[in-house]
Parts: C-alpha cells; structure tokens; sequence
C-alpha cells in the first residue's frame, strides 16, 4: 500500500526565504502547500523541480541533473519538456508520486514582473482524466468510512467510488467481511480513507484525516439536491462527500482566461446508491477462481472471451455487468431478449458493431470538456462520434425486444451539438488551442477579416522578393522573417552598394545584411497583428463553443450510457452467434429446476482440439460428490457449471445444448488454497478461512463449489470435516453443491443423506496406460488413479514402482489407530465399543471381561479387524478386507 506524502518536496528554505527571488519564493510556496507533492513548475517550456525534488526526479526519470543560479545561491533542477510531460508523469505516478502540475497562469507578454503561477491540477492515480495516462477501464478512486454511533450493529463502513475520468459516483454501506469484496469488485487505484488495510499494494492511499471535507453533506447536496433521499445514512454521505471534495481539489486552480461556474465539477451528475445483494455476489475469491477477469495462467479470461465489443463505452460496460450480475428474473429476461434479436439479426447485429467502431470515448471526452481540458480535436472525435448516432438509429430500425426499442429510442442525435462543432472546429486542427487554425472559416466575421488582412499581407511579403530583385537588380536578394526581427530583406555583402536609399539596416551578420523598408514595416505591423488578435480571438471563440457543448454534459453522458450498453449487448450476441451458445431458461419459483445439458467452460473450449460436454442437474439432488483421477476434468466440470450460471445471469446465452436454471444469488467456491505467508496462515488455514465463509453466508440460492476440502490435515481430521460440511450444507443450508474429493468415504453419504448424489469421471486403462474419457457418469469413482498420474507427469520409474507396490500391499488402507501410551486401543466390534487388550480379548462397556474364544471369535480375525481403519477405508477396499477376513476366517473353521 503506497504511502501518503510521496517524497519529492524541496528541502525548505525558511531562514533565507526572505533573499529569494521571486520566482524561486513561488515555487517554495507552492511546494509548502502542496507538500505531500512533486510539484513541476513551469519555466517557459519546461516544467522544473529544483533541490531535492530535482534529485528524485532526475533519479527516477532519468533525466539530467543541472543547476539554477541567481541572486538568492545554487540549485539543484531537473526538468522535463511541457509539450511530452503526460509520459514522465505517468512514471512518476507509477513510482508512487503524486505530481502537482503548476502552470503559468499569466500570458508573460501582458504580465510585469515575475509570471505568476498556480497548481492547475493535482494528478494522482486515481484522478488522472488524460488519455495518455489512462486504459479503456474504469480508474477508480474510493472512500471508506467507518459508521459512528450506535446505529450499526458490529463494525459497518460507508463506502464510494468514483470514476473522476468518466464523473460515475457510487455508493453503498457493508460489514467489514463484504468490504474487501466490494474494494476488489472495483480495484481502485487509489483510496480516501481512515483505515489503509483493506487496500492492497497497488493502491495509494490518502488518510482521511488529512482530507476530511468539512461539509461533506453540503456538498454532497450542491451537486444533487437531497443527499438523504439519494444515500442512506451519515457513512454513505461522508464517503461520496469526501470523493467530491478531493476531485474539486485534484483539478487545482483555474488560470486567468478561464471562467469556471464556482468550483463544482460540471459533469459529475449521477450519483447510484446501490446494495450488494441486488446483484449475484462473486466474492474476491470467486472472482479469482472462475478467472472472470485474471487468469493465473497468462491465459484468456471469461471477460477475454466475451470481450467483443466495438469501443471503450462498450467494455467497460460488459466488465460493469461482470461485476454485477442480476437478480431480477425480468431484468434477465429484458437482457436475454435483446441479445437474442440481435444474436439471430445478423446484418443488424453486424452493421451496429461496424458503426460503433467509430465511437470514441465520449465519457471522458466530457469530461474534458467540462474541465476546461478539451482541445479542438477532442471536439472533432465528439463530433465524429454523434454523426454515428443518426446511423445506428436507422440500421436499428424494425428490432422488436422491449430493451433494444429502449436503446433505440434514447439515441440522443444531439444536432445542435454536433451542428456547432461542424460550424466552428476544422477539420484537420491543430493540438495547440492557442496558435491559431482552429475555428472555420465562416464562423465568426470579425475572425474572417483579421486572417483576410493577415492572408493579403503575406501575399503581398511572398511577391515583395521577386519585386525587389528586378528593382534592384540583386539575384541574390531574399526576404525572410523570424520571430525577434520580424520581416526582412537580405543582401550580401558583395551586392551592399547596389542596395536602395529606402533601405533601412535592421541587423547586420558575417556575411550579408537584413534591411526593411516602410512599406515592409507597415505589412509586417498590419500582419502581426492581426494574427495575434486572430490568435486570441480564436482562442476565445474555441473557449465559447466548449463552453456550450459543456452544457449538455448530463445529455451526452446518457447517450454514452445507451451506445455502451447497446455495444456490450451486440457483444454477447456476436459471442453467442460464434460459438454455439444457447439461451438459458430460467424457472424461477420451481423447487429443483437447475440443470444443464452439455455444458462446456467458455475459455478451455477455444484452447482445445475437443472438448467433451457434461451435464450437471441439481433436480433430484442438490448435492454431488464428484470423485475421479486428478486431472480427468473434475474443476473445469464444476467452474462450467458455475459460469453458465454467472452468464446467464449477465444475461449472455450460454455454454451448453440447454440451461434450465434458478437464479442464483451467490457463487461460492473453495477451489485451490496457498500460503499466506505474510499473514502468518498456512495452506490450511487459509483454506478453512474460505470455507467459513462459504458456511456462514450461503443461503439455499447459492452455488457451492468445494474442491479437496480437508487435504491439508491428517486424514482422520480432513475427512471428518468434509464429512460434517456436506452434512452441514445439506441439513442447515440446502445450497446447489458440488463437492470434488479424494475421500472415497465421502460417497457413502449418497446413500445415507436424501438429496446428495455420487457423479465421477470415468477412466480407463489402455495398453498399460490410464486414459482420461473427460466424462462425467453416475456413480463413485472406484480409485483415485494416484500413482498413474504420478507416472505422466514424470516421477522416477523406480519410485512409480515402488509406490504401486505399496498400493497393492494395501499400504495406507488400514493405518492402525494410536495407542494410549502402555494402554489398550479402542475398536468398535458389532456396534458395540470395546477395549482390544494385548490378548485379544475384549472388554465390554460394564467392565465384564471375555476371551476372544468365549466370544465365538476367531483370534486372528478379531486381530486384523483391529487394526482396519475404517474412517480412511474406501467402499471398495472395504469389500476386499471383508473377503480377505471371510476366508481366513473360513480356513480357520477347518483346521479347528
């Protein structure tokens, strides 16, 4: 977790402050307000750092290292150009500074004395609004705080996060458990808040102590009205408070030539109270094992699959419905219809999927555009995006489903808009705003007369050479211009005595002279000057449009709401089209309705050559212990079955031949367990962690995956805690549950639990070597394959072998119990619980002592049974010691 006050500030300099000079006084200043800051402070062309922030920088950026003299000593300065600083930014923000930029808010021709300048904005990592700094996802930035009073019970916590690139604000309250989850279900990049613990590595944090809003609710209501119709509770209007204050003062001060409305962030308009539980929760550790966003493979993800959008609006919103899918069997239903028409509407869905290619970013082109930030290509990119708008509209023409004729009809074309960037915005501008090029032609009368007079005074200045040359009879004769002298006419030194009266010497070089004369200066007045006028005049004409266009960011953000979802949706049906993906049927309110036929995993289908379907039905059982060698296919089994749930819920067609599901509210799933070391908590602790988890939120609409439950113990202890979690879950819970195990044992329970059933995968062996059919079949696994798999995957042969012999000697099947050290052992004999001694005889549970013959046993027998441990013995193996002992026991009769 990145630390608050990223060093970087300048070693103060207090006791000689008052023999600075200026300029070096405002930086000082600047970086005593904003001390927990690089602050880079304009110089002309360059941003510079000076003292030890020259030193970091230089460091860091590798950057040389100069020095600053004046008046006042000796600095230390490093700096970086103003036209490519985003890139050295980003490093810096990636080495965990914050960067306050500090720019030269005076036009230094207008201005006497020192320039002044100001901290325009404070970029952070999770404030950044700058393309170059930023990817097609959402960059959050959160706010936790904990509840005050008496109003909760336990611990509970308000919490908000904030896309300040796109002006997304949401917010809800939770329990310390679901708090993580929520912080990993949006990975911010950066964290307001009293307590940094639920934040990983990669998140800096500022503590809230340090930026407390004072009025959180005030501000909260400035920008939304009544905070306490739209939030629920102090917590929650503190957090989206304290989110407000910090983007405000992130965007730092305004520079001269603008005109900002106060200090309020014109795009941020949506503020979303929303709960966790009117979504399919998927907890941090679901979200890793279903691999929805990062594979611990490298490989692709189920976002990676479904990912077929045409924009950045498109992707985000499919992660967005990743995050969170539904509940509401209608809304699911609504989703389902629309990607189905489109799914079966292949010219549409194509056509709309072509169009959108052309969509850019407008989110966050709005909300540049409101912060004063957009350039006139920025408008031109929203302009090309809105003349897409109209065409969607007409190749959507016709669709039927409720949710597409929604999108539809909220297809905002915005012609005032984009009529005004069309009038105003050239074609092909330049990125510099304040140079000139930017406004048409046509636009703005004033505009089109100064560049008229600017246009004919260069005309006359491109003649004026070839006019001169036959006036004075000088071939060599040039007119040129540059920015200290202005226009000139140039004679060598050769050609000086055949230069004109009317010559006037402007500067005098090694090898020739420059001249003007009062015509030139007159031109060369009229030209200036109307360019720096035209220049200005343009500047602010830029400002007006951008202004307006501004003012209908609340209408363009709901388009973009519309064209990202009408992308994320054209997606999933383009996936569905693709791969064969079928609509799932939901039959909510049936009691056992949740199966699949055939059904596939969306990612380990498109990396092999064949994959074998399974069906998975939870109509007669809502548990099954699926039992089979390791890896014949038992994780990816259940993860599909768990996916098809998680896609059908995002509202996607799914995996599978058919889907008849429930809706489920939660995926749970204990697959795979590691150390954490760091946490002091072994493999097995963190293993039992999840799993208390699992037991004490699912309900009977979860999804429960459990894989190998109980391995990180003895045997005795595992078994006995898979064994009381399946009971667990089937009397307490009643969740859907799929429970993969080594433990044999654990299939007994099919016969002694109604509504737990036995799956396996079937296995065989082939010339020696054992196969893997990839098939799930009724019924229990009869071995586990153990030393099979050892053998593919490369053990020595002379261990392979010696552990196949061991198998076959029973080693293992029948470890005997401890004994009380000089004491008898405990066995359980015919129901009854008796004490072996070391005579083989028993005592009963009154004390009354009998031999093993007054017991009509056989001595031998009673002995071997003794020591079958029948807490680790497997149906089969049980059978096998039975024979074993009945033959024994009937050579004995014999021979007696």
């Amino acid at each position: 977790m990145s630390e608050t006050g990223a060093t970087g500030a300048p070693a103060k300099m207090a006791e000689r402050r008052d023999e600075l000079t200026p300029m070096m006084e405002q930086y000082f200043e600047l970086c005593d307000e904003y001390d927990d800051c690089v602050v880079l402070f304009q110089v002309g062309d360059f941003y510079e750092t000076f003292c030890e922030a020259a030193r970091d920088v230089s460091r860091k950026l590798d950057i040389t290292l100069t020095q600053r003299e004046d008046s006042s000593g000796t600095y230390p300065m490093a700096g970086i150009p103003v036209d490519s600083a985003e890139s050295y930014v980003e490093t810096l923000l990636d080495e965990g500074y914050r960067v306050a930029v500090a720019d030269q808010v005076q036009d230094p021709d207008e201005t006497t004395g020192v320039v002044r300048r100001a901290v325009t904005r404070v970029v952070t990592p999770g404030t950044v609004v700058e393309d170059e700094l930023l990817d097609e996802d959402n960059n959050y930035v959160a706010c936790v705080v904990r509840a005050e009073g008496d109003d909760y019970q336990g611990e509970r916590y308000g919490v908000a996060f904030m896309d300040v690139s796109t002006g997304e604000l949401v917010a809800t309250t939770c329990g310390a458990d679901d708090l993580r989850d929520e912080i990993e279900r949006f990975a911010p990049s950066e964290a307001v808040t009293e307590d940094g613990s639920f934040f990983d590595d990669d998140c800096m944090v500022t503590p809230y102590d340090t930026f407390a809003p004072e009025g959180p609710r005030e501000i909260v209501e400035a920008y939304f009205g009544n905070a306490d119709a739209l939030l629920d509770g102090d917590t929650e209007i503190r957090a989206c408070g304290t989110l407000l204050a910090y983007a405000e003062y992130t965007r730092g001060e305004e520079r001269e030539d603008e005109q900002r409305e106060g200090d309020r962030l014109g795009y941020v308009n949506r503020l979303r109270r929303y709960d966790p539980r009117d979504h399919m929760l998927l907890d941090t550790v679901a979200l890793e094992s279903l691999e929805v966003f990062e594979s611990r493979r490298g490989d692709d993800t189920l976002f990676d699959v479904l990912d077929e959008t045409s924009c950045a609006l498109g992707s985000r919103k499919l992660k967005s419905w990743l995050r969170h899918p539904l509940l509401d069997a209608d809304d699911i239903e609504a989703r389902l219809d629309a990607v189905g028409e489109l799914k079966n509407e292949t010219l549409v869905r194509e056509e709309v999927r072509e169009l959108l290619r052309d969509v850019y970013d407008i989110e966050r082109l709005v909300t540049r555009v409101s912060r004063g930030r957009a350039n006139a290509r920025d408008m031109l990119a929203l302009k090309q995006t809105l003349d897409v708008v109209p065409r969607v509209e007409e190749a959507m023409r016709g669709v039927e489903p409720p949710r597409l004729r929604s999108l539809r009809e909220n297809l905002d074309t915005m012609d005032e808009v984009r009529g005004l960037i069309g009038r105003a915005v050239r074609e092909d501008p330049p990125i510099e705003i304040t140079e000139g090029g930017v406004i048409r032609e046509g636009f703005d009368d004033e505009l089109d007369e100064l560049r008229r007079v600017e246009n004919e005074g260069r005309e006359w200045v491109a003649s004026l050479e070839e006019r001169e040359r036959d006036r004075t009879g000088i071939d060599s004769l040039k007119v040129g211009f540059n920015k200290v002298h202005g226009y000139y006419i140039e004679v060598t030194n050769p050609n000086l005595d055949d230069v004109p009266d009317d010559y006037t010497r402007r500067q005098t070089l090694k090898n020739s002279e420059r001249f003007y004369t009062p015509e030139l200066k007159e031109r060369e007045d009229e030209i200036l000057s109307a360019e720096e006028r035209a220049d200005k005049l343009e500047y602010r004409l830029f400002k007006q449009v951008r202004d307006e266009v501004a003012e209908e960011a609340e209408r363009m953000q709901a388009l973009a709401e519309t064209l990202a979802s009408l992308d994320a949706v054209a997606a999933v049906a383009a996936v569905a089209a693709e791969n064969g993906y079928t609509r799932p049927e939901f039959v909510e309110g049936e009691k056992d309705g949740h199966s699949v036929e055939g059904a596939r995993h969306p990612v380990v289908e498109r990396s092999v050559d064949e994959y074998v379907p399974n069906d998975a039905s939870f109509e007669n059982a809502n548990f099954a212990v699926v039992t089979g060698p390791n890896m014949s296919g038992k994780s990816t089994y259940m993860r599909s079955v768990a996916l098809v749930s998680v896609l059908a819920q995002v509202g996607s067609f799914v995996p599978a031949e058919k889907a008849r599901l429930e809706v489920v509210d939660r995926v749970f799933t204990r697959v795979g367990a590691s150390d954490d070391i760091a946490g002091g908590r072994s493999t097995f602790m963190v293993e039992m962690v999840e799993l208390a988890e699992i037991l004490h939120n699912a309900t009977e609409r979860s999804l429960v995956l459990l894989d190998e439950v109980g391995r990180g113990t003895s045997t005795a202890d595992g078994l006995s805690i898979a064994r009381a979690v399946t009971e667990f879950i089937h009397d307490e819970i009643g969740a859907k549950t799929m429970f993969a195990t080594h433990y044999h044992e654990l299939t007994e329970t099919a016969d002694e639990l109604d509504g737990v059933c036995n799956l396996h995968f079937a296995a065989d062996r082939r010339d020696g070597e054992m196969v893997f059919l990839h098939e799930v079949v009724d019924g229990a696994a009869n071995e586990s394959y153990g030393v099979e798999v050892a053998r593919m995957a490369g053990v020595p042969d002379e261990v392979v072998e010696r552990a196949d012999a061991l198998v076959e000697d029973g080693f293992g099947n029948g470890k005997k119990d401890t004994e009380a050290e000089d004491g008898p052992k405990q066995t359980r004999l015919d129901g009854a619980v008796g004490i072996v001694d070391g005579d083989g005889g028993t005592e009963s549970e009154n004390g009354e002592r009998r031999t093993n013959e007054e017991d009509g046993r056989n001595p031998n027998v009673v002995e071997d049974l003794a020591e079958v441990d029948t807490a680790n013995t497997t149906p089969i193996e049980a059978l096998n010691i039975l024979n074993r002992l009945s033959k024994k026991a009937e050579k004995t009769d014999r021979n007696r």
